[in-house]
């Protein structure tokens, strides 16, 4: 039983790494030197500047607050978890904990969905670029918090 928690502990905190990662570093769209995140473009040569999306902001803002969400919701369930495994009685689920990583789930699917289907709005002038780190870190949060949350919702605890 040890054991399964630990690794339980560990697969969810693997999931909050990823998702603040993959939303703070600047990697969502790599060209060369130049790279750009949810917020700002980034140049080798010059400081950073805010991303300027005057006419896709909505898909932007939706991206943002998708991942700023997940992030905020696998942390809340993370404390949700460890209050749980003292205050839940012996052969109950851990379904709070559950729905909090699933809605997660969703909301990073949901980001990283958006920007694969509006990138190209996103970067009309760097067209030429390909996916970068945080993306690919945005994605594989996804199936980690699918995992968790689906772990969560058939554990049970025991002594």
């Amino acid at each position: 039983m040890l054991v399964i928690l630990a690794l339980i502990i560990l697969f969810h905190v693997v999931s909050a790494v990823l998702l603040f990662i993959s939303t703070i570093n600047n990697a969502w769209w790599t060209l060369g030197e130049i790279s750009v995140d949810l917020w700002q473009m980034c140049n080798g040569t010059n400081p950073c500047t805010a991303t300027d999306a005057k006419d896709y902001e909505g898909f932007v803002q939706t991206v943002q607050a998708s991942m700023i969400l997940s992030t905020i919701l696998c942390c809340v369930g993370f404390f949700v978890f460890i209050l749980q495994l003292f205050r839940l009685k012996q052969g109950e689920r851990f379904v709070f904990t559950a729905i909090i990583q699933l809605l997660s789930c969703l909301c990073v699917m949901t980001g990283a969905s958006i920007y694969t289907a509006e990138h190209l709005n996103f970067h009309s002038d760097l067209k030429d670029g390909e996916y970068g780190s945080s993306f690919i870190l945005a994605w594989l949060a996804f199936p980690f918090t699918l995992f968790s949350g689906l772990m969560y919702l058939v554990l049970r605890k025991r002594k």
